[in-house]
């Protein structure tokens, strides 16, 4: 992932496919293109998962919501959701297994009717997973068994449902597909602002202008086929192709709160809240040693980026409250963000709850735009695999997908027991070798490499987590960071974990990048004042 080299090829070579959009969808495009042959660029105008893709509720699941909806409004396309999201809930965890882990979740009845209620409901879940699914199957617990989980949990409860999913990084998933692809051939850059397209004379499709919001410059890049994957903004690319398409997406904000994971009392189980106020389910999970609290639905036009309000975390705390012994206060939250779906809309009238999280791969006839629209998380990979297959068919190429048993960076040589071979280099402590495995998987060793390159670079940057400097070399050099909200939100959590943390921080990981990437010492302190004056305004928002 050298953006320089990528930036000249960029300008340079006309290529089968270019892929407008680095998120979740446009990462796992890029990686099923290359597998399959096909010369294939991806550009993104921030950062790999800068927008949906790092902002959402770390779940990879089938979702138990679809499945309730399903049989409730006799909606059976919310049951083909909820299939393909279980049948690819193993193929995430399985291609990244130091990323992506099974996770226990708590559905809590107030009653025996409850309690049968879900129980009913979450064996037709695992019953969907099928037999050959390694996670374990739901059961039915004691109200006593509860406690015994999560010891703060609401005493009064009569039981709960224990059932699995699975839990991941978000931000790092997308960024070792967009990684993976690169390795496999793809030319990948961040940081390119996609401003218009040019057409050839019968209004095909010809190539991108962009803008290099690192440099200035503008240039064109050449491709054969343009496929828009840009989530929640992927109605301004298809305008851009083609001004009188009629706008498809209807994006739904959702927003998560994080407190300390005391409040839950547990460090291994997460809690499914299944009814709130707005009728719809919320999640409370353990997640970077923090509680991570969401999400929310509500309709959002804005063009600014959606932020955790004062009000909607009242209602995540009012929800989650009445399921634990000992209430949180607005006080307790750390941090918090918000995110869009990028829901598809036939019908302009419906609510954005009612929207299905499924995905359509669109053409458009005059200008050639294609378009890969909806979805969710746990099924960008069956996306993708639509996505590329009609790409295929625009080019005329035979060529199957290979992306099911594709690991990805990190998961090559990766076994369970390498923060141990880790912390046997008596330079790390056993956090930060943990840490390092989690992360980074088998790559984790390039970590130990920088270490002997410069000492220093094995220096904790903050008390409180296992952060080391080395990993800011390592994010810059070969994980394409280029800003501070590169490192501190993505390459790490730290802004979605906590705001004070991230304020500390700023100085330290400046002055690293500063120097791996050459800024000056203006430069520097621009940008260490426009990111500090950022998180303070998230802060301000909850106070």
């Amino acid at each position: 992932m050298n953006r320089t080299a990528s930036i000249a090829k960029l300008k340079t070579v006309t290529f089968d496919l270019c892929i407008i959009g680095a998120g979740a969808s446009g990462a796992g495009c890029a990686l099923d293109a290359a597998l399959r042959g096909l010369n294939v660029a991806l550009i993104e105008k921030d950062d790999f998962a800068a927008s949906t893709s790092s902002k959402s509720t770390k779940l990879i699941h089938g979702g138990v919501r679809y499945l309730e909806q399903a049989f409730k409004k006799m909606d059976f396309g919310q049951l083909k959701q909820v299939r393909h999201g279980l049948e690819e809930r193993y193929n995430v965890i399985k291609n990244a297994p130091f990323l992506a882990k099974p996770l226990a979740l708590l559905t809590p009845c107030y009653s025996w009717f409850e309690g049968l209620y879900f129980t009913i409901g979450l064996r037709i879940y695992d019953a969907i997973a099928g037999k050959k699914d390694p996670l374990p199957k739901s059961r039915w617990l004691s109200r006593k068994a509860v406690i015994k989980r999560a010891q703060n949990i609401n005493p009064k409860l009569h039981s709960a449902v224990l059932y699995y999913d699975g839990h991941f990084d978000d931000a790092r998933y997308c960024l070792l597909l967009a990684k993976t692809a690169a390795e496999k051939g793809a030319v990948v850059a961040n940081h390119l602002q996609a401003e218009a397209f040019q057409h050839d004379p019968v209004g095909r499709l010809q190539s991108v202008v962009v803008t290099d919001e690192m440099s200035g410059e503008k240039f064109e890049i050449r491709a054969r086929v343009f496929l828009n994957c840009a989530g929640p903004a992927a109605d301004q690319l298809r305008l851009m192709a083609n001004a009188e398409l009629e706008p498809r997406i209807r994006p739904s904000k959702g927003v998560h709160a994080v407190l300390p994971l005391e409040v839950m009392g547990s460090a291994e189980t997460a809690l499914l809240i299944p009814k709130t106020t707005d009728d719809r389910v919320i999640f409370a999970l353990p997640w970077e040693g923090k509680l991570l609290v969401g999400t929310t639905d509500t309709p959002y036009d804005s063009a600014e980026e959606p932020e955790l309000e004062s009000d909607e975390t009242d209602f995540l705390l009012e929800n989650l409250n009445r399921y634990l012994a000992k209430p949180v206060g607005r006080e307790q939250v750390l941090a918090g963000f918000g995110g869009l779906r990028p829901l598809v809309a036939s019908d302009p009238n419906r609510s954005t709850k009612a929207l299905l999280r499924d995905h359509e791969v669109e053409q458009d006839e005059k200008s050639g735009l294609l378009s890969l629209l909806g979805g969710k998380w746990t099924t960008y990979r069956v996306m993708a695999q639509d996505a590329i297959d009609e790409v295929c068919r625009h080019l005329a190429i035979e060529a199957l997908c290979k992306t099911q048993d594709q690991a990805l960076a990190g998961a090559e040589g990766y076994n369970p027991n390498l923060s141990q071979e880790l912390v046997q280099n008596k330079s790390l402590s056993a956090d930060i070798a943990q840490h390092l495995a989690a992360k980074y998987g088998s790559r984790a060793r390039a970590l130990l490499v920088l270490i002997q390159e410069n000492q220093a670079w094995n220096e904790r940057l903050h008390p409180s987590y296992p952060f080391i400097a080395a990993e800011v070399v390592y994010a810059v050099r070969e994980e394409m960071a280029l800003t501070l909200r590169d490192m501190l939100a993505r390459r790490w959590r730290l802004e979605m974990m906590d705001w004070q943390a991230v304020q500390d921080l700023i100085p330290k990981v400046a002055d690293l990048m500063a120097a791996e990437l050459g800024w000056s010492e203006q430069q520097k302190e621009a940008a260490i004042v426009e990111y500090g004056k950022k998180i303070a305004s998230f802060q301000r928002k909850v106070e």
